[in-house]
């Protein structure tokens, strides 16, 4: 296999797996200015013996674990090692690091940038920032690799790390070589050179040379007092919008609510500032700023399948044609719309690693997660930026003589359930998945199986996957009225008790 295809490749098993480390390691792959060691030896750390690690923090779409017990500085300094030497063998000389605020972000970006710089790569930090601005370094710099330090919408005790790789998010077994690597000590060694880089002015010109908004509007911004913070205040004043600041200063123990913007209960002081302030719209943002929550005038939360039935409108209208991707979570009724809009619609997968990956095989222009991750290749980089996407709201907004409320309210809705998660094991949650889509009889519905099994009847949907971060069954449900919705979920209930009795459902 060439080194070149490293990354492209699904393994499916350890031989292969051992084959393609050995391939990465093979001395022959590595460029003339570095040199290989199973054990780093730079001068600038002593040399280390291979450790066994969590394997739980290796997770579908990132690394991410608990600080001090399955994550420390050691791990983030022998990641640091195996990203470098990746990068360096893809061709990348240089790799772009950003943090965002938690307590531990500092430490964990001193050991990685040490890791980098030991594996021969060259580090361009770009400091705290939101993870969309890494993405947008890595495509308007000479860097296309990059690592952001972040524990997304965790507690506060988490942190992680989000890959890029040659321009692709890593996932899957991306990320699990990259254990392999670490757990081997095999790395590149090397004395890469470190430079900063102030890149915000940059991400806001870029963004402000090709938004306009139309008419004043008033904003309500609750970034949670996660890293949108230092950006997105400054974005939307930029865009003549008057901004009214909510828990935008950065505290990495976030003390006001936790900065998940796809729970409710996160969203309350956004609703009560919205009506108070009598804005025009509530904007939130998670911890690490690559989600988007919306509130309306009215103090309406604004769910992101709705979002998206908004943005695909606005992307087809210029786009006939256009491919538009949504994940498996989504509402029955997006793809309809899409289509109506003069779009293709494509349901795919969720995670937001295997959404770009399905964005650059269909050259779709939009695509967005019902987590909200909303990514636009039309007019942008393809990657997930709540900040971005919060922009293109707005420029919406002002083209249209309606109100916020008014607006979504022309889109059709369905009466459905939020997230529901069921607890099991890690070990089982994928079997109970697989039986489920052998076994559960919905012979009058269209069932789609490409992550869990999906069942759209003519009067609503039901879903059932396995969380690929969490232990977890993950389900939501949608239908015409509450009658409908019951009988789905009742379905739904029989189907899962008959291949696991012991669930614990709660409805």
């Amino acid at each position: 296999m060439e080194v070149d295809e490293l990354l492209d490749t699904e393994l499916e098993d350890e031989d292969i797996l051992d084959l393609d480390l050995d391939t990465l390691v093979n001395p022959s792959t590595v460029r003339n200015d570095i040199t290989l060691s199973e054990e780093n030896t730079t001068d600038n750390q002593p040399a280390i013996s291979p450790r066994e690690i969590s394997a739980s923090i290796f997770r579908a779409y990132d690394i991410r674990g608990i600080v001090d017990e399955t994550l420390d500085t050691d791990v983030a300094y022998r990641l640091g090692q195996a990203v470098g030497t990746v990068a360096k063998i893809k061709g990348n000389d240089s790799v772009v690091v950003g943090a965002d605020g938690r307590l531990s972000s500092p430490e964990l970006c001193a050991a990685l940038v040490r890791g980098l710089r030991d594996s021969g790569s060259d580090v361009i930090n770009i400091g705290t920032v939101p993870t969309p601005m890494v993405y947008f370094a890595t495509n308007v710099t000479e860097a296309k690799s990059g690592i952001m330090i972040t524990g997304s919408h965790n507690p506060s005790n988490y942190n992680g790390f989000k890959i890029v790789v040659d321009g692709n998010t890593l996932a899957g077994q991306e990320i699990q070589s990259l254990r392999q690597m670490i757990e081997r000590n095999q790395f590149n060694s090397g004395n890469g050179a470190l430079d900063d880089l102030d890149i915000l002015g940059n991400y806001i010109e870029q963004i402000t040379s090709d938004i306009a908004i139309g008419k004043p509007l008033k904003v309500v911004l609750d970034c949670g007092n996660g890293v949108a913070g230092v950006v997105a205040p400054k974005l939307i004043e930029a865009l003549g919008c008057e901004v009214i600041p909510l828990y935008c200063e950065i505290d990495g123990r976030f003390p006001n609510h936790h900065p998940d913007p796809g729970k409710p209960e996160n969203l309350k002081d956004l609703i009560d500032t919205v009506l108070a302030q009598q804005a025009d719209i509530g904007l939130a943002f998670d911890g690490d700023g690559d989600r988007l929550g919306v509130v309306t005038n009215r103090g309406n939360i604004i769910w992101p399948d709705r979002l998206m039935m908004l943005f695909a409108k606005d992307v087809a209208s210029r786009n006939p044609g256009a491919d538009i991707i949504f994940d498996v979570k989504c509402s029955r009724r997006l793809a309809g719309l899409i289509s109506n809009y003069g779009g293709r619609p494509i349901m795919w997968k969720t995670g937001h690693s295997l959404i770009k990956a399905k964005m650059r095989e269909t050259g779709a222009l939009l695509a967005g997660e019902m987590s909200g991750h909303i990514f636009f290749k039309e007019r942008w980089f393809g990657f997930d930026d709540g900040i971005y996407s919060a922009a293109r709201l707005l420029e919406i907004l002002g083209l249209d003589e309606r109100d916020a409320d008014t607006l979504f309210e022309a889109f059709p809705d369905d009466i459905s359930t939020p997230e529901i998660n069921i607890k099991v094991t890690d070990e089982s949650k994928f079997d109970i998945v697989s039986q489920l889509q052998q076994e559960a009889n919905f012979a009058d519905a269209e069932v789609i199986t490409i992550d869990g099994i999906r069942a759209d009847f003519d009067n609503g949907w039901g879903l059932v996957r396995a969380s690929n971060t969490t232990p977890v069954l993950v389900l939501r449900f949608g239908a015409d009225d509450e009658a409908a919705l019951a009988q789905i979920q009742s379905r739904f209930k029989q189907a899962l008790l008959a291949v696991a009795p012991d669930l614990k459902i709660p409805f």
